[in-house]
């Protein structure tokens, strides 16, 4: 009975949360495009959250793989490391790596706040002040150019004290064609006032991924569900009579774990000592007293079993999550990385079936989707894998957006797929 009430409970929560979402679109005023910004091409940039390297051809995906034919598809995106929603998404957009623009994973520690972010807390999400670099849409308003977000992390956050011209607080109520129809009105504006950028997101697939697996038939009905909808925005786009450039991506890939047999947190770990953060594939512990890391890492080494212990100091190279590439002081001292398919539970909660975050260079599985169409885009090609921080320069480069700061991706995207201007 106490099972019961505790259920009913979460789901009145649930529902009132539901009802309660803000679906207004928020606009910032007296904002226009200048002169030379109204004649830049047009970019529209999707990413279906967990849409794995391999669904639309496994799903068969109609639409998706019609309109890549006749654009560009890579053979798979590979993620930066951990391979998680938040750091890649904002990897995308960005150019940087997790480790370089402080979005580090899903949830984290800062040392010099002594405060921690997590994706579900709503007011550190839209606090500009957890994010570095300059994401595509801060770059575009800072040169006239006005964006417009149906969703991306990060963009209800004032970062350097700018959001896009037109947003929407992230809920998960406003209805697909009712999101279609906000893309075509944006399209619909006077040139002075329409957005050259656009992001759109969509969570069904990586929902159904976690919770039936990459193979179940509620993961196949979910990417049907969005090659759908976006062969409904792209005909949409088409009757406004922009010749928009489309760019379909995901943040990350899904996979089977072994949920029959998790990892417990270990004996060794001492949460007196440390603060713990993480689950599941990647565990960072935070010393109190810096004292305390090199016993605490001896022991962890000794009793590991299905995980590999690290020091911020020896974690590969590769992975761009050591101390060197610890801008922003957000890393653990010792990190915890199960062997795949191992997952750690630390919290004795239900394990789901389907999870991201290992090693992209181990677990293909990781590997995420790039597809590409529109005027700026060769035409029937299809190139290798690539890393996603690779997308900032492709978009910069077909809105004509200039960039001096520090990005981890390179132009070489840009020149292979992009259609030479005379």
């Amino acid at each position: 009975m106490k099972k019961l009430i505790l259920f009913i409970a979460a789901l009145l929560q649930a529902i009132i949360a539901f009802s309660q979402a803000d679906t207004v679109q928020k606009i910032t005023t007296g904002r226009k495009n200048s002169a030379k910004q109204q004649n830049k091409p047009y970019v529209i940039l999707i990413s279906a959250d967990g849409f794995r390297y391999d669904y639309a051809k496994k799903y068969q995906a109609t639409h998706l793989l019609a309109l890549s034919k006749e654009g560009v598809r890579a053979i798979s995106m590979i993620p930066s490391y951990p391979s998680v929603t938040f750091p890649n998404h904002y990897a995308l957009v960005s150019g940087l790596y997790p480790s370089h623009s402080g979005l580090v994973n899903n949830a984290f520690y800062d040392r010099d706040r002594h405060d921690s972010y997590y994706m579900g807390a709503k007011n550190k999400v839209a606090d500009g002040s957890w994010y570095y670099g300059s994401p595509l849409w801060v770059l575009a308003e800072q040169q006239r150019m006005l964006s417009a977000s149906f969703y991306w992390v990060a963009s209800e956050a004032a970062i350097q004290n700018i959001r896009p011209t037109y947003y929407y607080t992230y809920n998960e109520k406003i209805d697909i064609h009712d999101r279609i129809d906000a893309v075509v009105k944006w399209l619909k504006l006077p040139p002075a006032e329409r957005p050259h950028l656009i992001t759109f997101y969509f969570p069904q697939v990586d929902h159904a991924g976690h919770m039936y697996g990459p193979d179940a038939p509620e993961t196949a009905r979910e990417v049907h569900f969005v090659d759908s909808a976006v062969n409904e925005l792209n005909k949409a786009v088409k009757t406004t009579g922009i010749k928009a450039n489309f760019i379909f991506v995901s943040d990350h890939g899904m996979t089977n774990v072994d949920k029959e047999h998790p990892i417990s947190i270990p004996a060794a770990i001492d949460t007196s000592k440390f603060l713990v953060s993480g689950d599941g594939i990647l565990v960072e512990l935070y010393a109190k007293n810096k004292t305390d890391i090199d016993a605490t890492y001896k022991q962890l080494k000794q009793e590991a079993v299905d995980y590999d212990v690290y020091l911020k100091t020896n974690i590969p190279t590769r992975l761009h999550y050591g101390q060197a590439d610890d801008w922003h002081n957000r890393i653990g001292d010792i990190l915890l990385i199960p062997h795949y398919p191992k997952v750690f539970n630390l919290s004795k909660r239900k394990i789901n079936q389907g999870w991201h975050g290992y090693d992209p260079t181990l677990v293909k599985d990781m590997h995420a989707t790039f597809l590409a169409w529109g005027p700026a885009f060769k035409k029937h090609t299809t190139i290798p894998s690539f890393e996603n921080v690779a997308v900032f320069n492709l978009v910069k480069s077909i809105l004509g957006l200039q960039y001096t700061g520090k990005v981890d991706g390179t132009d070489k995207l840009a020149h292979t797929i992009l259609i030479k201007k005379k």
